[in-house]
């Protein structure tokens, strides 16, 4: 059964509008405050963060006033990476953490990220359960004046988490003589990714570091990664590393000013982590994995397998196999022996530290021939077209003429009002020809 709120990745679409304004944050703070509350501790404590969007200057404070109206004390972090939030909640051993942002959406939307004790996002069965809190009457869940939570704001939270990504690798691990471009996409990275990197030893040319609240992802960031690439061109940098709004993506980019998505990255961790004998069971991809990634990890002896789309399936299905690789085509990788979600910083280094030995990144990131694949974004008033029998029909149809030739895959984004075409196919023809087919059925 469909979630009422939560979606692919927490809640999430337009500013004032639906599930994203000041009264539902009031109601989503009570109502995941109220689930997490344990009873046994003294404090009840819930850490917020978020990105760089204007708007989030009118969520954080309802959120914090259903949250401390429910009996929870409120740590604020401010701007800070997703993963940054993950590790935080735990190591502060708060009841849970909660992420302001919407990603790599445009800066008029926002929504919420929600991670329990253990660092991890929610489960389907707690997030139906904080929906039924949502629907229930405030009145039960408000708690008695004289326990009211209290509010404190935290300053060195990016502090903090650059510490425990350094505790990862070796003192001696260090940047010095590496020219690198960073690109923050004007969002929760932009202090701590160039401090990381400066702090390291590397000489660090920073872009998308000056957000003014709207130009989140503008013509920026890991979804616009033409822009790094341009960069590492001109000041002739050893790589590029492009993150998103909330800074759980990275595409990188190699001295050549070439793009290098996620499944690149993940093949060359890999192959990596299996010579260090430190790769668990396997990889878990996503339904938008190249085929070519697949075919290239099966040769090596290297299991792979695919889940839904969402790096929060990716994470329950590792977890599920105990594998501690995984991630997506578009930049969410999880390295499982370090985190539990996304985090571009944590990718960086782990590539940086194989680059470590002047190696260039042209000849480590490269690693694999990807099936050449198209995706195309339509944007749709209602996402449920797919399910219309026109449009199936039209799938059909498309997989038919594609038959053994490539892969046609149809989805609901679960993060914005669109449908995502991708085909792979050596026959660039006959990728145009099917999305056409299937693109006229939901025009």
């Amino acid at each position: 059964m469909k979630n009422k709120y939560f979606g692919t990745d927490g809640i999430r679409g337009k500013v004032n509008e639906g599930n994203i304004t000041g009264e539902k944050s009031f109601k989503f703070g009570l109502a995941s405050g109220t689930y997490f509350k344990n009873r046994k501790k003294s404090k009840q404590i819930a850490i917020i963060a978020k990105d760089t969007r204007l708007s989030g200057y009118t969520l954080e404070p309802a959120l914090v006033s259903g949250l401390v109206s429910g009996g929870m004390h409120v740590y604020t972090l401010g701007p800070l990476p997703t993963n940054g939030l993950a590790m935080l909640t735990k190591s502060m051993k708060a009841n849970m953490g909660i992420m302001i942002t919407a990603s790599h959406n445009p800066y008029h939307d926002n929504g919420l990220k929600l991670f329990g004790p253990d660092g991890m996002k929610l489960s389907y069965k707690i997030e139906k359960r904080i929906e039924r809190l949502i629907d229930a009457k405030n009145s039960n869940q408000l708690t008695n004046p004289k326990l009211l939570g209290r509010v404190k704001r935290l300053e060195n939270g990016n502090d903090k988490y650059i510490e425990i990504l350094k505790k990862n690798f070796p003192r001696n691990f260090h940047l010095k003589g590496t020219k690198i471009v960073i690109d923050c996409a004007n969002g929760a990275g932009y202090k701590a990714a160039p401090k990381l990197f400066n702090d390291l030893g590397a000489k660090v040319i920073s872009i998308g570091v000056k957000p003014n609240g709207l130009n989140i992802n503008e013509k920026c960031g890991s979804t616009y990664p033409s822009k790094i690439c341009l960069a590492v061109r001109k000041f002739k940098a050893h790589v590029g590393i492009s993150l998103d709004g909330d800074a759980d993506r990275i595409i990188m980019c190699d001295e050549r000013g070439k793009i290098i998505d996620g499944d690149q990255i993940i093949a060359m961790l890999a192959l990596r982590w299996k010579k260090k004998k430190i790769l668990k069971g396997g990889v878990i991809g996503t339904l938008m994995s190249n085929y070519g990634l697949e075919v290239f990890l099966k040769k090596r002896g290297i299991k792979f397998l695919r889940s839904k789309v969402g790096d929060k399936y990716v994470k329950e299905k590792m977890k599920k196999l105990n594998y501690n690789l995984g991630g997506e085509q578009s930049g969410h990788i999880i390295l499982g022996k370090f985190a539990t979600t996304g985090d571009g910083l944590m990718v960086a280094l782990e590539v940086l530290f194989s680059l470590r030995k002047r190696k260039k990144a042209s000849k480590i990131l490269n690693v694999f021939k990807p099936l050449p694949q198209i995706l195309e974004n339509i944007n749709v008033k209602d996402k449920d077209i797919v399910d219309k029998v026109k449009c199936k029909k039209a799938i059909n149809k498309a997989n038919k003429i594609m038959s053994i030739q490539g892969r046609i895959l149809v989805r609901k984004s679960g993060t914005e009002p669109k449908i995502r075409i991708m085909a792979e196919s050596y026959n660039r023809n006959l990728i145009l020809k099917c999305i056409k087919i299937i693109k006229r059925s939901i025009k």
